[in-house]
């Protein structure tokens, strides 16, 4: 979540919670829903690298690295492959794309083994270069990034404003994500407004009763 909010073409995070979800999910993140629907390789990338955040924090926090980034770095592999293999985004592949077929067959390949090796050895340095790109990051934000654990130990969930108090205002933006900031700002003021009215009449009520019960001169 931290690495996504300071990467442009990441999708911004509203939300965090570190309550479970089952056995497999110990928490989630909620994110800003994309507005794309083509996606160019930067945006590919910072993908790539808000996916590997949780991997690259458990190096950079506890020196080691658990079976719990699993499923990250199976989206980022897919990822990876779709660039090259795909959507021609590899100069040394060139602008071709094996996506194979549903009709083809899992057991033959639409390309020789000399280019799988080339496939393999791009998707490699695809992978190593946004790892390496989110450890600076996680390196460069680690002071916030255990302040946002701390809350997130207290609290358990925390939401955009918590968020933004701890990270700071999202330096890149979009139509969507301030609609969003604008919309849950006017809600918070209407959620203010009306707590400050259910707080009127019984500040009102208890000056009423201190005036009645305090004793007069001829008392």
């Amino acid at each position: 979540a931290v690495v996504g909010w300071f990467l442009e073409h990441a999708h911004p995070v509203l939300k965090v919670t570190i309550v479970p979800r089952g056995k497999g999910a110990l928490g989630f993140a909620q994110y800003l829903p994309s507005e794309l629907a083509l996606y160019q390789q930067k945006q590919l990338t910072d993908m790539m690298c808000m996916t590997l955040g949780g991997r690259a924090a458990e190096q950079e926090f506890f020196g080691a690295v658990s079976t719990g980034a699993a499923d990250d770095l199976k989206k980022v592999t897919k990822l990876a492959y779709a660039q090259v293999a795909n959507f021609g985004m590899s100069d040394k592949i060139g602008n071709v794309s094996y996506q194979p077929d549903e009709s083809d067959s899992q057991f033959t390949k639409p390309f020789s083994e000399s280019t799988a090796q080339m496939i393999d050895a791009e998707v490699g340095a695809l992978v190593r270069a946004a790892y390496e790109r989110t450890r600076e990051l996680v390196k460069q934000h680690k002071t916030q990034i255990e302040t946002l654990a701390l809350r997130l130990l207290k609290d358990e969930t925390i939401n955009h404003d918590v968020i933004v108090e701890v990270l700071g205002r999202r330096q890149w933006t979009t139509p969507a994500y301030s609609d969003y900031v604008a919309n849950a700002s006017h809600d918070q003021q209407v959620a203010n407004n009306k707590a400050a009215a259910a707080a009127a009449p019984a500040a009102s009520d208890s000056s009423a009763a201190a005036a009645t019960d305090k004793p007069t001169a001829s008392e």
